[in-house]
């Protein structure tokens, strides 16, 4: 079985991306990443590829919404486009898959709910072959709330999908839904083709639950990778078929170049990269 490649997700360093496309991933090129995953990228395909192409850099991966018209963030939500628009944009940048990064809450309450969100991925998936592209569901922490006959919502929506539709589990925010994280990418086998590398301490609660605080990103304790309470090292151990170890911050401690090039180290020193 052939190593994961290491990536890093632009959302981690959005305001200095934002503020200096390439200075920024210069910068990631000079840590020692060779792949990125695109955030935010539908409406300046051309432009991202210039830059990334300028860098040496490739995106191989991307967030965008494919079940609903606006990307959710901690800090606010980002109007986009059909999916038609997403994948031609993806298709441009030169990306392989394209992954939904949050479903609300509320739609995975129940077992239509969930049946409906696996369906909609499922004819996703059928368009996004035309573009030669694949799609993929990233999770967050409300997919675990809900369970139905001990199954939970999220490996329900497991069982509902399609193969060919990928699955890349947070690892930190599947600690936050209250699960035993290496056990989990142990169930989910050869699905699993990506993983987020994210490490700090989970909120006591979930922060998705009925009746539970708001939060923002910077009200969030997170770590550099093998640092806090993820237990990274057994994770990345279980998996059979991860392709992309992919480093994220939802709010970085310090410097964000120092974090994600403190978290690259770990999966390199630790052989969980090629």
């Amino acid at each position: 079985m052939s190593q994961p490649i290491a990536s890093v997700q632009l959302y981690s360093l959005a305001k200095e991306f934002s503020a200096d496309m390439h200075g920024a991933l210069d910068r990631l090129a000079e840590i020692g990443f060779a792949n990125v995953e695109a955030f935010d990228f539908v409406s300046r395909p051309r432009e991202i590829r210039a830059a990334l192409e300028a860098s040496g850099l490739a995106a191989p991966t991307g967030h965008a919404p494919l079940l609903t018209d606006e990307l959710w963030t901690p800090d606010g939500a980002i109007p986009t486009p059909e999916p038609d628009v997403v994948f031609a944009a993806a298709a441009e940048i030169g990306m392989s898959t394209v992954i939904d990064p949050f479903v609300a809450p509320e739609r995975w309450r129940t077992a239509d709910g969930v049946a409906d969100i696996a369906e909609r991925l499922n004819r996703a998936s059928e368009r996004a072959a035309t573009f030669g592209l694949t799609v993929g569901y990233h999770n967050h922490a409300q997919e675990f709330i809900a369970s139905f006959d001990g199954q939970s919502a999220y490996e329900r929506f497991v069982e509902l999908t399609d193969d060919g539709v990928q699955l890349e589990l947070d690892l930190f925010w599947a600690l936050a839904g209250g699960q035993d994280v290496p056990a989990l990418v142990s169930r989910l086998g050869g699905r699993l083709t990506a993983v987020h590398v994210k490490d700090g301490h989970a909120p006591a609660t979930n922060p998705w639950a009925e009746g539970s605080d708001g939060f923002g990103s910077d009200s969030l304790d997170q770590s550099h990778a093998g640092t806090g309470d993820v237990p990274l090292t057994e994770a990345l151990r279980a998996g059979t078929g991860i392709r992309y170890a992919v480093v994220e911050y939802d709010h970085a401690p310090g410097d964000v170049f120092e974090d994600v090039a403190a978290s690259l180290a770990f999966l390199r020193d630790g052989g969980f990269v090629a």
